[in-house]
């Protein structure tokens, strides 16, 4: 994976880490500084869980390596495109919760990456180690920048295009998905 299909690769997962980070910031006002962590705590979750589920993938490397390409297409295909009906059918409740507090921050760190992980076990089934490493801290320095500008945008009052991104996200993925099935049956 080349340092561009990871920054994309990045962008199209954070959406949903910048989208909370805004309306965390809008709703509770929080001070800067409890956005910088929720912004951190974010990053570590979304590196965090796209590196696990490249070690799982890459366990069965070998297993599946004469069909990793389709692997890694069929991932990314659910992912964008589950990024696209949600963006469309995700009935979204405004339950009150105290974004400022730790707790909180982790379950949206992890209820924000789980499509990280299944991302992770397709570039674990299909790049190297030191590809998966790379694309890891880039959607860490990746998700936190967002995050802080969702923090900084949420502060403002200023509105986010939630569908619009979330649609885009689900494209660049699915995007992905189908260059790495030609990159690996066309070459």
């Amino acid at each position: 994976m080349t340092l561009v299909e990871s920054f994309l690769l990045a962008l199209a997962l954070c959406v949903d880490s910048f989208v909370v980070s805004t309306t965390s910031a809008f709703k509770s006002k929080m001070p800067y500084s409890r956005g910088l962590l929720l912004a951190f705590v974010l990053a570590i979750f979304q590196g965090l869980f796209p590196l696990l589920g490249a070690l799982l993938g890459g366990a069965f490397k070998e297993v599946a390596s004469a069909v990793d390409h389709w692997i890694a297409f069929g991932l990314l295909l659910i992912v964008g495109g589950k990024m696209i009906w949600d963006a469309f059918h995700d009935d979204k409740d405004d339950a009150t919760l105290d974004v400022t507090q730790i707790g909180t921050m982790c379950l949206l760190g992890v209820a924000t990456s789980i499509d990280a992980f299944v991302v992770g076990i397709g570039f674990g089934l299909s790049s190297t180690r030191w590809e998966t490493l790379v694309t890891v801290l880039v959607i860490f320095v990746v998700t936190f920048v967002v995050s802080v500008v969702g923090v900084f945008l949420g502060k403002r009052n200023i509105p986010v295009p939630e569908k619009a991104a979330t649609v885009l996200a689900g494209i660049v993925l699915i995007a992905l998905g189908t260059y790495t099935l030609l990159q690996h049956t066309l070459l």
